[in-house]
């Protein structure tokens, strides 16, 4: 598949990718990420390595198109959840309004009624 990064084109092979990320040990995954084999690679990582080109010359973006063209797994980082209120607020005998509830759970001060 024929594809371009940093301005570059490039014909990569999902077995092409494999070999070329064998032996590979893979850095710690902070945000998206490729599956290749049974690891978990950075994308950056995996666009250095198979288009040797420094990583600050590409998006993620574009390694991950390619990445999924090829048919390889792709993560993003789990979104946050929601914020559950402070154990204070919530075993607090008082009854709180849905004001001072939603106000504590955005992280807030509580607001007096």
């Amino acid at each position: 598949m024929r594809c371009v990064i940093a301005r570059f084109p490039f014909d990569l092979t999902k077995s092409g990718v494999l070999e070329t990320m064998k032996g590979v040990k893979p850095e710690p995954v902070t945000g998206q990420s490729v599956i290749i084999g049974r690891r978990h690679y950075p994308v950056k990582q995996v666009g250095q390595v198979i288009t040797r080109q420094d990583r600050r010359d590409f998006s993620a973006g574009e390694v991950l198109r390619a990445m999924i063209q090829l048919g390889f797994t792709c993560r993003t980082p789990p979104a946050a959840g929601p914020v559950s209120a402070p154990a204070s607020a919530s075993a607090s005998s008082v009854a709180i309004s849905p004001l001072q509830r939603a106000s504590v759970m955005l992280g807030g001060a509580p607001v007096s009624a």
